[in-house]
């Protein structure tokens, strides 16, 4: 039975058994007394276009819920998520907060979603665990990043120092700010655009990759002022599972569109690993519980401990 992705015009309609179940990480907006609907409630949810993105090719999408909180009842946790699915996706956002890497907010409009992190560095830590592929768009690079030891410009135009800094985000631009990439020689990503250089992607951030993480490799920079805009983990780090991520929403590119880097390949290539873990799934990485989670939690109590002094 083929486990292959599908693309639209592939034609058939595979059966169930058959279909790759992706996770995708939740987005929040916290319990808000003031809000007219679902007042002070907590809600988790995800983008449409990312799960049509992954839908596109035959997948089931299923956000993966964070199972902590006030209301929490049960003991589902994302462990079980991660035995279950055959991979996750990273999902884009809020900022991520600078005490997760170790540093303090420079701005309060910087100050992020910590509560996410930890949410977020927990579901990478268990797909991380189970062997199981993980993909991250935008914020889910970012976070990717700082989950392996990375860190970030927590605003590229006022920390890169680049003569030629692009504005990664324009807030009424939105998904229409776009700029150029080069895509690094001899990686997967340049694999996989054979004879592409450069290219053209939407550019939807300010904050970005500063001190890329260990085991990781740049496959894409921008243009002209060389912000990571694509990484990997490099294919010389043992049995680990796969782990890519762009700075780019790859889900918001326009079928059929030459006007932007085609979202094809990074999908199929994310999915079949998905597929060839599901067929030939790797040992569980019990021996190193906790790294990701821990080392953030203790870089969280230092930043809240250095505020309060």
């Amino acid at each position: 039975m083929s486990l292959a992705p599908r693309s639209p015009q592939a034609g058939g309609s595979p059966p169930v058994s058959a279909r790759l179940k992706i996770g995708l990480s939740a987005c929040f907006q916290h319990a808000d007394p003031g809000r007219s609907l679902f007042t002070n409630k907590t809600l988790q949810y995800v983008e449409q276009s990312i799960c049509h993105w992954l839908m596109s090719a035959g997948a089931m999408v299923v956000m993966v819920p964070c199972p902590t909180g006030d209301t929490a009842r049960g003991d589902t946790s994302l462990a079980h998520y991660a035995e279950w699915l055959d991979g996750v996706v990273m999902h884009g956002g809020a900022d991520v907060w600078p005490g997760s890497y170790g540093e303090e907010p420079l701005k309060e409009a910087w100050i992020g979603d910590r509560i996410r992190d930890l949410y977020d560095l927990a579901l990478v830590e268990a797909f991380e665990q189970a062997g199981k592929p993980i993909f991250g768009v935008c914020r889910g690079l970012q976070l990717i990043n700082v989950a392996f030891g990375g860190s970030l410009y927590q605003d590229i135009e006022e920390q890169h120092g680049h003569p030629e800094t692009l504005r990664h985000r324009d807030p009424v631009a939105y998904d229409q700010n776009f700029h150029g990439i080069e895509i690094v020689a001899g990686t997967r990503l340049a694999q996989m655009y054979p004879g592409v250089a450069q290219a053209r992607v939407n550019s939807i951030h300010h904050q970005g990759i500063k001190n890329l993480a260990p085991g990781f490799e740049v496959e894409a920079w921008s243009l002209p002022d060389r912000v990571p805009e694509a990484i990997r983990r490099r294919p010389d780090q043992g049995s680990h599972s796969y782990i890519a991520a762009t700075q780019w929403h790859p889900e918001f590119h326009k079928y059929g569109s030459t006007d932007t880097i085609n979202d094809t390949p990074i999908l199929h290539d994310f999915l079949w690993a998905c597929a060839t873990a599901r067929l030939h799934p790797r040992r569980a990485l019990r021996q190193m519980p906790g790294r990701i989670r821990d080392r953030a939690s203790r870089l969280l109590r230092q930043a809240l401990l250095r505020r309060r002094g």
